[in-house]
């Protein structure tokens, strides 16, 4: 099907460079986006996921966000399923051996990745393709899979970070997993893909595509790698199996809630990858809140308004906004999560221990040191709690809020 472009090659390299970590090669983009604008012809890019877990977060639509960019320019998507790596396993970024799943298993993750996607991404046929690897790896012979692993050297394989931090520690490192890059390269030369998107921790994996395409006589694909956003730890990315993820389809509470939990440091590097804001708007706000004219609650609202909006609508994100709002006021109309207790006189520490809103008598004494417990009772009366041994009374039937931190609790007496 023809294409007519409505940017040249030049805007359209312009554009698609924007917030990425690193391009293989440039030079390379621009020579296809010119064959493809001369031909009418639009480019083919691949993404693909090994559906491990039922839900995407917004780690992945960093990459989604570009592919729509792909689309939005004239190109198609060709979204990879990886049924069958997904029961390999990837062994990018981990320590040890990673369990595979069930064929059952990825079928049902890969059915909700589907569902996900096009909250992102355009479902047009003519501007996406699913396909899956197990439509080529599933048919192949033993013999296809030793002449396939007869094109890449052992030496370059164990080049990646993972496999050389595993010999060293003396970690066991499977066939199988050697197998991975190797599979996962040869679905670019399945597709023939013109272009691969992908995190920078899967930058190996896709050099080996792109070797494999040149030993099958195709163009090798450019390589466009995107940035990894940290989670909400600030330090691991962000990932579903380390809980410091943001989903997709997260109540819009939630979701507006977890994007404010956010460090203040972190917020702009969220700003970057997942705004639809002009850079130098977000940058404008990030420079009011260095000279103080600009709170960081504020830009950091409106931030967890926005990503709460691409997938809620703006009602929706409006109500999230507000029940933060009245949430971290202690408003006793929020529904928060309700615990009982016996009618008393508690020291504050021991209460706090009791209804499990710190482990540790050390972790309520830290956190009132800090100033981050309060606490309302049932005549709406908010105060800050000052000392470990402070005492707090519950009458019969009556209900009072604590926060410890960020965390809240509604107490209910007996």
């Amino acid at each position: 099907m023809k294409t007519n472009f409505t940017h040249t090659p030049e805007q359209q390299l312009e554009i698609l460079l924007q917030g990425t970590a690193e391009v293989i090669s440039k030079h390379e983009l621009l020579e296809k986006l010119k064959e493809s604008y001369k031909e009418g012809r639009p480019l083919k890019v691949k993404m693909g996921a090994d559906p491990t877990a039922p839900d995407i977060h917004l780690g992945h639509t960093v990459v989604l966000r570009k592919l729509r960019q792909f689309q939005d320019l004239g190109h198609k998507v060709q979204f990879l399923m990886g049924d069958f790596t997904a029961m390999i396993g990837d062994p990018t970024g981990k320590t040890v051996t990673r369990k595979p799943l069930t064929r059952e298993e990825v079928e049902a993750n890969a059915k909700t990745y589907q569902e996900q996607i096009f909250k992102i991404l355009d479902n047009d046929p003519a501007k996406i393709e699913i396909r899956y690897n197990s439509e080529w790896c599933r048919p192949m012979t033993f013999e296809d899979v030793i002449r396939l692993a007869s094109k890449y050297t052992v030496a370059r394989i164990l080049e990646r970070d993972d496999f050389t931090n595993r010999m060293k520690e003396q970690k066991p490192i499977s066939m199988h997993e050697i197998l991975y890059p190797l599979i996962q390269g040869y679905d670019s030369v399945a597709l023939e893909s013109d272009i691969e998107m992908c995190g920078t921790d899967q930058k190996f994996n896709c050099l080996v595509g792109r070797a494999l395409q040149e030993q099958a006589g195709q163009k090798p694909e450019v390589i466009i790698a995107m940035p990894i956003l940290e989670g909400l730890d600030g330090v691991k990315k962000m990932s579903k199996s380390l809980g410091n993820y943001i989903g997709v389809t997260e109540a819009p509470n939630e979701m507006f809630a977890k994007t404010m939990s956010v460090s203040d440091e972190l917020m702009w590097k969220y700003y970057e990858l997942l705004s639809d804001l002009p850079k130098e708007v977000w940058q404008d706000r990030k420079a009011k809140v260095a000279q103080g004219t600009y709170h960081p609650k504020q830009a950091k609202q409106e931030l967890a308004k926005e990503i709460t909006q691409r997938f809620y609508g703006e009602e929706k994100a409006q109500e999230a906004w507000n029940y933060f709002e009245n949430r971290h006021n202690l408003d006793q109309t929020v529904d928060y999560k309700k615990v009982l207790v016996a009618p008393g006189s508690y020291k504050a520490a021991d209460l706090m221990v009791q209804i499990a809103i710190v482990k540790t008598k050390s972790d309520a004494k830290r956190l009132i040191e800090q100033g981050a417990v309060e606490w309302v009772n049932a005549a709406q009366e908010k105060k800050k709690v000052a000392s470990f041994n402070e005492a707090i009374d519950i009458a019969a039937g009556e209900a009072g809020l604590i926060r410890a931190g960020k965390v809240f609790l509604k107490i209910v007496s007996q």
